[in-house]
């Protein structure tokens, strides 16, 4: 099944749905003088326009690579949720402005059965429509398809508080529609915020998922060559694509021919398996580790007197350079990482004199 094909037809199929329920509650808020309905339909107008949006942002990025974007243009998806949010926010500001002038100058409202009867019918159809899209988002991994999913889930409980208003204004005699629609608009504007966070942080870039890490590392060293794996990062270009790297440690005794063969073996099987592009890098495991059982072991005390620091990997003696090499990821919030890495350096040095010592500070990008 064709993924972009599919995010565009249920596109389609919100737009229809939210034009009608717009244009009848256009004509309820209208015929009865409710500010909070005719906020409910100007909502189901944006909606609209983001599945608009949505579409424009689908089709653009399932172009092909070419030789200025060789990653393709998958994060156009990611643009699109950010027009979206944008597009919610300014429908949520103007809303916002209406229901404080309706709520200082009200007007009486006057509901009909028939009226009441298109809200309720409003709530089941957004309240279908909204689970239907967002489960819809979920399975092709389409981030302006779930949010929007989740507003149309949100529009049916707001669209509820319209009924329950109407209710209270028919029993009590008291007008509550400019509250009302203050409360709707704050809900537009936080659904809006909360799009546009998750999309900007997959623009910049954001952590590894554990769960994802975790399966990955673990697929890694099932081959019984890997002694472990490392420094894992992955970069999304749009839903479909992901690129990334990882370090394995492999024995120092294999020969160029059998690291070869592996990482070839690596690369195709997580492709296969997770469709994922990995580089794979390598770090030596010293054979003979009892040699340096003792100068692995100092240096893992250190480090535990250094709680800031979360893994020691890497760890390599080149016995021809006299040279001790081992990478260090210490977490973000420690005030001065190269002050931490030069200590311990400086107390392996007075330990072993005889050898040097480089450490390599890596990021905490991936659990």
């Amino acid at each position: 099944m064709n993924r972009r094909r599919e995010i565009i037809r249920i596109s389609l199929l919100e737009i229809l749905v939210n034009v009608v329920l717009s244009a009848f509650k256009f004509a309820v808020g209208l015929l009865s003088h409710s500010i909070a309905v005719v906020l409910d339909g100007v909502n189901n107008l944006t909606d609209a326009l983001s599945s608009v949006v949505t579409i424009i942002g689908t089709k653009l990025a399932g172009r092909a690579p070419d030789k200025k974007h060789p990653y393709g243009y998958g994060k156009i998806e990611y643009v699109s949720s950010v027009a979206v949010a944008v597009i919610i926010l300014l429908a949520g500001l103007t809303a916002l402005q209406e229901s404080f002038d309706k709520m200082l100058h009200p007007a009486a409202a006057d509901y009909s059965a028939l009226s009441l009867l298109i809200i309720a019918a409003a709530v089941a159809a957004k309240l279908i429509l909204g689970r239907y899209v967002k489960a819809a988002g979920r399975a092709y991994h389409s981030e302006a398809l779930a949010a929007s999913g989740t507003d149309a889930v949100m529009d049916a409980f707001i669209s509820l508080s319209t009924l329950a208003a109407a209710g209270i204004r028919m029993v009590f005699s008291v007008s509550v529609e400019g509250i009302l629609g203050i409360v709707i608009s704050c809900f537009i504007l936080k659904a809006g915020i909360d799009i546009l966070l998750e999309s900007l942080g997959n623009i910049i870039g954001t952590r590894v998922d554990s769960a994802l890490s975790a399966e990955l590392k673990d697929f890694i060293c099932g081959n019984p060559a890997v002694l472990g794996a490392y420094d894992l990062a992955l970069h999304p270009y749009g839903p479909e694509h992901m690129i990334g790297s990882v370090h394995i440690e492999l024995p120092d005794e294999m020969t160029a021919r059998e690291i070869h063969g592996l990482t070839r073996q690596i690369t195709e099987e997580v492709y296969r398996t997770f469709g994922i592009v990995l580089t794979v890098g390598i770090y030596a495991s010293n054979t003979v580790e009892e040699v340096f059982s003792e100068m692995k072991r100092t240096l893992s005390d250190l480090i535990r007197e250094h709680p800031e620091i979360l893994q020691m990997h890497g760890f390599y003696v080149d016995t021809e350079k006299m040279l001790v090499s081992f990478d260090l990821i210490i977490d973000f919030r420690a005030e001065n990482r190269e002050a931490i890495k030069d200590d311990l350096i400086r107390r392996m040095k007075e330990r072993f004199p005889a050898y040097e010592f480089v450490a390599v500070l890596d990021s905490d990008v991936s659990d």
